[in-house]
């Protein structure tokens, strides 16, 4: 096993440990997008997110991240964008996501709660309806899933 794939299974364990590790990996190896991204999971995950956002933004400019990775970063830095209050560069960030993932219902629901934070409920809550709709297994939404999906365009219509 190298030392990233040790400080991987170190963070999937959540320890501190593999936090440093990773930074350590991370500053000699600059250009490394999978390393970043660890780098910022290990930081997200240990509740350090404005530490997080440079690895994800290092890791979204780097070389070598898989298809599932780049999601994760979208996820990672769109969400922690938004933890932080930098609601304008969450919405870029998750936009840019989807993209690159438009069918992608975690997208989505992130943007949904930006949307929320700057004063777009209604784009959020048709949004998160949307989101519900399309994956939802519950027979009763399924039921009525046209409904849902034409009223998430129309919440604001009355007759």
């Amino acid at each position: 096993m190298n030392e990233a794939q040790e400080a991987v299974r170190l963070r999937e364990q959540g320890t501190d440990e593999a936090r440093l590790r990773l930074i350590e990996l991370t500053e000699r190896n600059p250009g490394n997008a999978v390393v970043a991204y660890q780098t910022a999971w290990a930081h997200d995950s240990a509740g350090l997110e404005a530490e997080a956002a440079p690895f994800y933004e290092r890791a979204l400019t780097g070389e070598g991240l898989s298809t599932k990775d780049r999601h994760g970063v979208f996820v990672g830095l769109g969400s922690t964008y938004r933890v932080l209050g930098r609601y304008d560069e969450a919405l870029e960030t998750l936009r840019r996501g989807l993209d690159e993932f438009p069918d992608d219902a975690a997208l989505k629901t992130f943007l949904a709660m930006a949307l929320y934070n700057v004063g777009e409920a209604r784009e959020a809550a048709g949004t998160l309806l949307k989101v519900l709709a399309a994956t939802s297994a519950d027979a009763g939404v399924q039921r009525y899933r046209r409904a849902v999906e034409y009223y998430a365009d129309h919440l604001d219509d009355v007759e």
